[in-house]
C-alpha cells in the first residue's frame, strides 16, 4: 500500500512537470501575476494509507497551478477550523465539533500527520489557536484562554458574549506583543448593545487593559499582519439578503480607530437599506479590496516561504469557505491576492479550486497555514481533513 502511495506521487510530479516548463523558466515575468489562476489543471489527491479509510474526497480531482500536488496531510477530524505551528514543530488544530485542539505532529517530515494527540479540551466552539511565548491561546465561544501544557486546565484571559449567530472567536499577536481579537456580530444586520460584537479588541498578553481597536466588522473571522509593515489586513464577511452580488466581502487594512461600516455601509459605498442613512458611508473606511459577494472568507496567510514560485512571494492566500445566500454557489476555494508595497494591487487569483461540483459541495476550506518548509496546509471542517499544498 505504501508503495502504491508513493509511486503515484511520482507520476503525479512527471506530469506536472510537463506544463511547468513555461512557468519554471521565468517565474517573475511581466503579466504572470495575473494568470496565476487561468491555467489551473486537474490533480488526483494523495491520499497516505494510514488516511485513505477516514478521507471522504474518493478519487474527486482538485485544480491547482502547474507544478502544485495535493495530498492529505491528516484526516478523520471533527471539523477543523483554525491551525498553528507549535514551537515543537507539530500542528496545532481546532477542532470545533470536538470542543477542542489536537496535536498533529509529523516526526520524519514526510507531509504527512503521524497521529493526533488531544492537546486542550473543553473549549467550547474551539476556532482561533495561536502560539505565544510557549503558551496556546484558543479563541472559543465564551472567551480567549490560555493553556500551559499538554492537558492543563485553560486559564480565561478574555470573557466574550456567547450568544448570537457569529460564534466564532481568532486570536492572533501582533509585532508589538499585544493580543488581538476579533468577534463576529450576534445578527446578520442590526444595532448592537454590546461594544465588543462585530469589532477588534486589543489587550495585553495577560488579558488585561482590553480595549476597541476597531469597529464596524461584521464578522472578521481572520486577520494577518503584513510581513514587512506590520499593518493587519482582515476578511470581513458581508451582510445576507440583498442579493446574489450584494455586498462585496472585504478585505480591509484595519486600522486603530477605524469604523468599517457596517450596519450602516458596506462595502464603502452601500448604505444599508434597513440602518443606512443618506451620509452613512462618509466617515466609514472603505475596504482595500472588494471581492466576490457569498463567498464567505475564513483563513488568511501571508506567504514568506521559497518553496513555490516567486510570483507567489509576498501574496496573500484566502480560503473562501463558500455561499449559502446565492442562486447559485460561489467559493469553496483558496485564492490568492497580490501585494505591493504594503497593498493589495489586484483582484484575488484562483490557486486551488474543485469542491465546489455540479453534483454539489464536498469540501469548505477554513483555516491557511504556512509550514516551516513553505507548504501550505489547508482544513476542510465539511470532510474533516486538512490538506498539504507543495510545489515540486
Amino acid at each position: 500500500m505504501m508503495r502504491t502511495f508513493y509511486t503515484l506521487l511520482m507520476l503525479n510530479v512527471l506530469l506536472l512537470t510537463a506544463c511547468t516548463d513555461r512557468q519554471q523558466a521565468n517565474p517573475t515575468a511581466p503579466g504572470q501575476a495575473r494568470v496565476l489562476g487561468s491555467n489551473l489543471v486537474p490533480v488526483s489527491v494523495l491520499v497516505p494509507p494510514q488516511y485513505q479509510e477516514t478521507y471522504p474526497g474518493g478519487d474527486q480531482k482538485l485544480q491547482v497551478p502547474p507544478g502544485f500536488t495535493v495530498q492529505v496531510f491528516a484526516a478523520g477530524l471533527q471539523k477543523p477550523r483554525h491551525m498553528a505551528l507549535g514551537p515543537d514543530g507539530a500542528v496545532y488544530v481546532a477542532e470545533m465539533d470536538a470542543n477542542q485542539v489536537s496535536r498533529l505532529p509529523d516526526a520524519d517530515g514526510d507531509g504527512v500527520a503521524d497521529s493526533s494527540e488531544i492537546y486542550a479540551s473543553n473549549v467550547e466552539g474551539a476556532h482561533g489557536v495561536e502560539w505565544y511565548k510557549g503558551s496556546l491561546y484558543v479563541g472559543a465561544t465564551d472567551g480567549i484562554y490560555r493553556f500551559d501544557g499538554s492537558g492543563a486546565r485553560g486559564k480565561k484571559l478574555v470573557d466574550l458574549p456567547a450568544d448570537g449567530g457569529h460564534f466564532t472567536r481568532t486570536v492572533h499577536f501582533g509585532q508589538d506583543g499585544r493580543m488581538y481579537v476579533t468577534i463576529g456580530s450576534s445578527c446578520n444586520v442590526c444595532i448592537e448593545e454590546d461594544a465588543r460584537r462585530a469589532a477588534m479588541w486589543v489587550y495585553n498578553a495577560d488579558g488585561s487593559d482590553g480595549r476597541l481597536f476597531a469597529s464596524g466588522l461584521r464578522n472578521t473571522v481572520d486577520f494577518a499582519f503584513h510581513p514587512q509593515t506590520g499593518a493587519i489586513f482582515g476578511v470581513d464577511n458581508g451582510r445576507d439578503m440583498l442579493g446574489d452580488d450584494l455586498p462585496p466581502e472585504e478585505l480591509n487594512m484595519i486600522r486603530d480607530g477605524g469604523d468599517y461600516g457596517w450596519p450602516v455601509c458596506h462595502g464603502g459605498d452601500i448604505i444599508d437599506p434597513e440602518f443606512g442613512q443618506a451620509d452613512s458611508c462618509s466617515t466609514t473606511n472603505a475596504p482595500a479590496l472588494k471581492m466576490q459577494a457569498h463567498s464567505a472568507p475564513l483563513g488568511v496567510q501571508f506567504y514568506s516561504g521559497t518553496q513555490f514560485p516567486a510570483a507567489y512571494q509576498d501574496r496573500l492566500f484566502i480560503t473562501f469557505h463558500g455561499s449559502w445566500n446565492r442562486t447559485e454557489g460561489t467559493g469553496y476555494k483558496i485564492v490568492s491576492v497580490p501585494f505591493e508595497n504594503g497593498e493589495p494591487t489586484g483582484p484575488p487569483d484562483d490557486f486551488l479550486t474543485g469542491w465546489l461540483t455540479d453534483s454539489g459541495v464536498w469540501g469548505r476550506p477554513v483555516g491557511v497555514l504556512q509550514t516551516t518548509d513553505g507548504a501550505l496546509l489547508i482544513s476542510d471542517d465539511k470532510g474533516g481533513v486538512i490538506y498539504r499544498v507543495s510545489y515540486q
